[in-house]
């Protein structure tokens, strides 16, 4: 098979990755007040359980960062995605609150590794085609999201038993052709990495998952409980953020060619801020669906350009494509941990202390949300290294 056909098969295989995470993920999350309901959950209960897959997640990224090196990401992405089958199922058709906790608690374990191999993936391939396409990949993420939040939308009736069949999706990835992620040969300990500014674009990475997880995790919940929208519509929570978010992305590498990333990030946050207001002050549930919506459109394109700045600062300006990628897999094994911090920010935090409101839970990030406007300056291409 000719190298760039061979290539095209693998961006697809990574593609359908990112898009299956999405959608198994969206499917469980908008169907969060369902399963609240049915094992009589408050908000602290649910905070634990988010609490706890959360930090599990955390756990799995830290699992493929060991094991990545010795077998390539392909292999734990592919155990991850027969986990996430299992555990799936079992949290679906669970007999008692307790086989639910733990069943979605060990879904977060996979969940870390899958979000690390994808995006170790992700970066390796475009190294290979020598040009930005990871909001691409995060986009496949976004469709599969609207994927799950459609079919929570139209199957709102529908016995929560029926959701065993998510498995389906998970168990079909396992024979995707990922890339063999091969190792460089550098020794880990020869690695210098510019860790500083690598920092500073994951504390923006942290910020994007705190407003990413609370819009996820307790959106359907704020609309069920702060607004009476009616049951069958809560995931309009989910859906039209990420709507929004699937069209900014793909508009995403021009905005940022004509514009450059600072601008846009900083523009994107004021407007995310703005769509939180929205949230946090609605008289009703269709004005908090429209800052649900406005919300997706700002931070949109913060994590794809957080993973690339990431790559470009690990990378630097050496000639040495070995070390490059030593550089790289470094960085990437551990960037993704960036990502649990902030969903420990938006699903936990938004939850206790929004205990006794869920809008005072949403001021939380609508506030915090503006530490990316004197962030943004890390996402300058032209920033050196040695700031």
């Amino acid at each position: 098979m000719p190298p760039q056909e061979a290539l095209a098969r693998n961006r697809l295989a990574v593609a359908g990755g990112f898009a299956t995470q999405g959608f198994v993920f969206i499917s469980l999350t908008t169907r969060l007040p369902e399963f609240s309901d049915k094992w009589d959950l408050s908000e602290i209960e649910l905070s634990l359980l988010l609490l706890g897959l959360v930090l599990l997640a955390g756990v799995g990224t830290l699992a493929a960062e060991r094991l990545a090196p010795r077998t390539g990401s392909s292999a734990p992405l592919r155990w991850a995605f027969a986990g996430t089958a299992v555990t799936v199922t079992a949290a679906t058709l669970a007999p008692s609150a307790p086989v639910f906790f733990v069943s979605t608690s060990l879904y977060g374990v996979f969940l870390g590794v899958i979000d690390a191999c994808v995006n170790m993936q992700a970066v390796a391939l475009e190294h290979r085609y020598g040009r930005p396409i990871l909001p691409s990949f995060h986009g496949s993420w976004t469709v599969g999201g609207l994927l799950g939040s459609a079919l929570t939308l139209a199957t709102a009736d529908a016995d929560l038993r029926w959701m065993a069949l998510l498995a389906i999706v998970p168990v079909a990835a396992l024979a995707a052709p990922y890339l063999p992620h091969e190792r460089s040969g550098v020794p880990d300990a020869d690695v210098s990495v510019p860790w500083r500014p690598i920092l500073l674009v994951g504390a923006a990475l942290v910020l994007f998952y705190m407003v990413d997880t609370a819009a996820f995790t307790w959106g359907p919940t704020f609309l069920d409980r702060a607004v009476d929208a009616p049951s069958r519509l809560v995931a309009l929570a989910t859906f039209p953020y990420l709507l929004a978010s699937g069209a900014v992305r793909l508009a995403g590498d021009d905005l940022v060619r004509r514009h450059g990333a600072v601008r846009v990030l900083r523009a994107g946050t004021l407007v995310a801020s703005l769509g939180l207001a929205i949230v946090v002050f609605a008289p009703a549930w269709p004005v908090a669906v429209l800052g649900f919506l406005v919300m997706g459109a700002g931070v949109a394109v913060v994590a794809p350009l957080s993973f690339s700045a990431a790559a470009r600062l690990a990378g630097g300006d050496t000639s040495d494509d070995g070390e490059r990628r030593a550089r790289v897999d470094a960085v990437i094994a551990r960037f993704n941990q960036f990502n649990y911090v902030g969903a420990l920010l938006g699903a936990v935090m938004t939850g206790v202390v929004g205990a006794g409101s869920l809008r005072v839970g949403f001021a939380v990030p609508m506030v915090l949300v503006l530490g990316l406007l004197p962030l943004a300056t890390a996402f300058d291409p032209a920033r050196r290294l040695a700031d």
